[in-house]
């Protein structure tokens, strides 16, 4: 095993000592030669190529600039615990979850590795997905893959060399940018609440340096220039070219591309764009430099445009089960970055979501909705399933049940056949329905069905054997 991970370091770092040689010969030469037509096309493949790495490190900004954990937010290296469900006031990020709690870190494994130590969950479902600065999900500790037992993880980084402690797993890190969403499953009782808030406590992470002995994070360090209020996508996305690309080739240094980004590096560097120097948007040609102008425009045209071909629409459902590894997929490594940032690998979360019914109208609390399901056809999966109600923005609808999810914790009642019926719909339809009533705002409402580790063999969504009922109207 140290031989495997060392063969991978080296051949890593002899591909980025390669291809940095490479480019460093040719960009400035090249950038004087190429194109005005050639510049646009490599610069918006440049674009859509780093949104996620650009748009990752604005998130860690944002989410990390504080003095100490508040909240949803706390300073690097510090966990966030969360202790409740979102209510419908809350408003920070689109499509809240009602059935995990929360334990995240953002960390910087370019000095030395950390470690993530996490407790016994008692055949409880949870799972802690780690992404590296690109967003790929590189490693997924959890009831799925690792088990409920104790354990204990080294989260190294891509230039790290050295020995562990015993009984200590590594996960190496293709970047020095880590972000770990862990989710645990909690029904929102005062009992479980209670429970997970227990396992929530006893997840410690710590720097290699201090495991084993008393440590204390330090207070985070505030950047007053950072934007607090403005969404990060808006951010991002107002960034002009020189800014987008200066800030990619600098977050490149420590967070490489993966050898497989060989052909769009090259290309890159006809433009000046390179790893870990800065980018001289002045020196272009000056007709190239007005022809890349309206590369973050054209470029996010592009990127939203892919929503369309990025997964799947069955009776009216959309969803995708190309997340969490990308590849050179970069359009939907982007689009996803753009409308889910921090996904899971498809193993372990679907998302589907409709917002039109069939007739291409949407769903709006003036009307009643029934689901249907069939004897045996509830969603298929090993770890949960619910269904969610959103408003036209994504965020909880206030109810007289404080009741955003439907799911099996709910109690179900089956029809005479066995068969499910959900009921989405403004009004109470009475205490016979209640316990399958999903309450629905007055206007506009858009559901979304989660399945955390969804069954792999049939009957699943993950290869069609299983599909998702459609919403009907009652007439």
């Amino acid at each position: 095993m140290k031989m495997e991970h060392s063969v991978i370091r080296h051949g890593r770092y002899a591909f980025m000592a390669l291809l940095a040689l490479l480019v460093s010969a040719t960009s400035a030469q090249a950038a004087e030669r190429v194109s005005v037509e050639d510049a646009k096309r490599i610069a918006e493949e440049a674009y859509i190529y780093g949104y996620p790495l650009v748009t990752m490190e604005m998130t860690r900004r944002v989410m990390t600039n504080v003095p100490k954990v508040e909240a949803t937010r706390g300073p690097m290296g510090h966990l966030v615990r969360i202790r409740s469900y979102p209510s419908a006031e809350y408003k920070d990020v689109t499509a809240p979850n009602a059935d995990t709690l929360y334990t995240t870190a953002w960390i910087d494994v370019k000095e030395e590795p950390w470690i993530l130590s996490l407790p016994d969950v008692q055949d409880r479902y949870y799972l802690f997905p780690m992404l590296d600065g690109w967003t790929d999900v590189f490693e997924v500790p959890g009831t799925r893959t690792t088990g409920t037992g104790a354990q204990v993880y080294a989260i190294t980084g891509p230039g790290w060399e050295g020995a562990l402690p015993e009984g200590v797993v590594e996960y190496k890190s293709p970047t020095s940018m880590v972000w770990f969403i862990g989710r645990i499953y909690c029904t929102g009782t005062p009992e479980d609440y209670a429970a997970v808030h227990e396992i929530q406590d006893e997840i410690s992470l710590v720097p290699l340096s201090a495991y084993g002995k008393p440590f204390t994070a330090p207070p985070g360090k505030v950047d007053p220039n950072v934007d607090m209020k403005t969404p990060v996508r808006e951010q991002v996305n107002a960034l002009d070219t020189a800014a987008y690309f200066t800030l990619l080739a600098s977050l490149m240094k420590d967070n490489p591309p993966a050898e497989g980004d060989a052909s769009i590096i090259a290309k890159m560097a006809k433009l000046g764009i390179v790893p870990g120097k800065p980018f001289a948007f002045g020196k272009l040609n000056p007709n190239v430099q007005t022809a890349l102008k309206d590369v973050p425009k054209d470029s996010l045209v592009k990127i939203m445009g892919h929503f369309k071909e990025s997964g799947k629409n069955i009776n009216g459902w959309t969803f995708t089960t190309n997340t969490g590894l990308y590849g050179t997929d970069y359009l939907q490594r982007a689009v996803i970055t753009a409308i889910g940032l921090g996904a899971n690998r498809p193993q372990d979360a679907v998302y589907p979501t409709s917002e039109l019914d069939l007739e291409g109208k949407p769903y709006t609390g003036e009307s009643k909705y029934v689901m249907h399901f069939e004897k045996g056809q509830l969603p298929p999966v090993n770890g949960f399933w619910s269904l969610t109600m959103y408003n036209d923005d994504y965020f909880f609808v206030d109810n007289p049940l404080d009741r955003y999810t439907l799911s099996a914790r709910n109690d179900l009642k089956k029809n005479a056949d066995g068969s499910v019926d959900l009921y989405l719909q403004h009004d109470n339809p009475g205490s016979e329905r209640e316990s399958n009533w999903l309450p629905a705002p007055k206007g506009r409402f858009i559901p979304m069905l989660r399945l955390y580790w969804p069954s792999e063999g049939a009957p699943s969504i993950l290869d069609g054997t299983w599909e998702i009922p459609v919403i009907k109207k009652v007439q």
